[in-house]
């Protein structure tokens, strides 16, 4: 044998022949092992060993039976991917931290109930070898059909009703939240208002847990709006509280922070001297606003670096565990 052939790679024809397969039976192998009898299946992957086939990336994920993948799953309509950029950073950190073990991240968006129905087939035909589950809410179904499939699944957040059933990757959203209210305590506020997040997210149901709990007496439910989390709903929320005799305001994130400015701007109100607006995220929004925006800024290098490390830890068959990591008050000029 020439040094030439010596060095070319298998090919899927020569590891047909060893297994005394057609290559579409290799093929599908190969591709996901559908439609291929248990026997075949063996025979292939015994090839494939036995040839050195296991140099390529498909033969690699047949020989440890993985796919090499790893799945980013946003369950929020596809705009907000673009429009709020904590999903931005957490998907570019989790990027950067897959590059680096040369694997290979999955972008999936479920926001409506046929892209459920899709992304729950595509997991289910495990071409990802786990998920990383962002932003979930207690209603959602997916998230129980995550659990039932058996595929190994991160949230980022706790996920309600589920949060001893897989692992976790979170911020102390009581704890940041005690921080926010004491601050704004401090600096001599007593009418303080919420904008929270939905109840069926943990950080709208958590963060005003730590609020209530920090206020104490001062803690007024008339002084409490819900939003999503998005621009118009501060800017409605802050609306409805500006007929109420308030003087602060904690919106659960920096977007609803941004609206609330502006809704308080437009009532003829300073900003902070009339009324002190703080958010929470610290995304990139709060330092560039005008004014920049007191906030509680979460780590999130740190919060994708851990979801994939913990995912990875799972799928080696790991026991599911919870990650808690710590914010900090950023004051800026709102507040």
């Amino acid at each position: 044998m020439s040094d030439v052939s010596a060095k070319r790679k298998p090919t899927i024809r020569q590891i047909a022949v060893q297994a005394g397969v057609s290559r579409s039976t290799v093929s599908r192998v190969i591709n996901g092992g559908h439609w291929v009898s248990p026997d075949a299946r063996q025979a292939v992957e015994e090839a494939i060993l036995a040839t050195g086939y296991t140099a390529n990336h498909h033969a690699r994920s047949l020989a440890t039976g993985r796919a090499g993948s790893l799945a980013f799953l946003l369950t929020e309509p596809q705009q907000l991917l673009f429009d709020d950029p904590t999903f931005a950073l957490l998907l570019r950190g989790a990027a950067e931290a897959l590059a680096q073990r040369s694997m290979t991240l999955v972008l999936l968006v479920a926001g409506t109930p046929a892209e459920r129905e899709s992304v729950a087939q595509f997991l289910s035909a495990g071409h990802v070898d786990g998920v990383m589950l962002i932003s979930s809410h207690e209603s959602d179904p997916l998230l129980d059909q995550l659990i039932e499939v058996g595929i190994p699944t991160v949230c980022c957040g706790l996920p309600l009703g589920h949060e001893r059933d897989l692992s976790t990757i979170s911020v102390d959203e009581v704890a940041s939240a005690r921080t926010m209210a004491a601050h704004l305590v401090a600096q001599g506020h007593r009418r303080i208002g919420m904008i929270t997040g939905p109840d069926d997210t943990p950080g709208g149901r958590y963060r005003l847990v730590g609020f209530r709990e920090e206020l104490g007496d001062l803690y007024d439910e008339t002084l409490v709006e819900v939003g999503d989390y998005s621009y118009d709903s501060g800017l409605a929320a802050m609306t409805r509280m500006l007929e109420h005799d308030v003087d602060a305001v904690f919106a659960a994130s920096d977007r609803m922070a941004a609206g609330a400015i502006a809704a308080a701007r437009r009532a003829g109100r300073r900003v902070p001297e009339d009324i002190a607006i703080a958010g929470f995220d610290d995304s990139g929004l709060a330092a560039t606003h005008e004014p920049p925006i007191t906030t509680m800024r979460q780590p999130w290098d740190q919060i994708s670096a851990q979801m994939v490390a913990v995912l990875l830890e799972v799928i080696a068959g790991a026991s599911p565990r919870s990650v808690i990591l710590d914010t900090e008050l950023v004051v800026r000029q709102s507040a």
